[in-house]
């Protein structure tokens, strides 16, 4: 028999290795809005939203001063953060237009609406939000549909 993983597993948090822990603090506490929970001195932090004691774990333990890993290398793709819902996920996206931040993409899953970005240390973020699972693609057979199309920016931020 196979072992699965129970229904309500999910992912607690992400630790990440940063060059410089005060720029990471300032993209996640600064401009997407984590709170910090607990701070270690110059080597690491902890971050939550909602109270939670930590969503998103920073250390320079290895990495104090470093560069991001080349391309073509293993590693991390992105971190993803649920938001609760549309309007906030437009507020988040407005805050990172009002701060001229760059954005790396968007799109409509289906399933999910999806900002993508990298942090300083060029760490892949998605912002995402997602549909009631009743309104999920499915294809003729009732499996799921994902896709990949474009997500209208504009009509996400009017809701900010």
């Amino acid at each position: 028999m196979t072992y699965s993983a129970p229904a309500g597993t999910s992912v607690g948090h992400v630790h990440l290795k940063v060059a410089d822990l005060d720029r990471a603090i300032g993209f996640y506490s600064g401009l997407l809005g984590f709170s910090v929970t607990q701070r270690y001195g110059d080597q690491a932090v902890f971050l939550s939203a909602g109270g939670y004691h930590h969503h998103i774990g920073l250390n320079t333990w290895e990495s104090k001063g470093g560069t991001a890993p080349a391309r073509g290398h293993t590693g991390l793709y992105h971190s993803a953060f649920l938001y609760p819902d549309r309007k906030s996920l437009a507020r988040v996206f407005k805050q990172l237009v009002d701060a001229n931040y760059p954005i790396d993409g968007a799109a409509d899953h289906g399933v999910s609406e999806a900002i993508y970005l990298s942090d300083p240390d060029g760490n892949g973020v998605e912002l995402y939000r997602d549909r009631a699972e009743a309104d999920w693609p499915r294809d003729a057979g009732g499996n799921l549909a994902m896709v990949n199309n474009r997500l209208d920016l504009k009509a996400l931020l009017a809701e900010a």
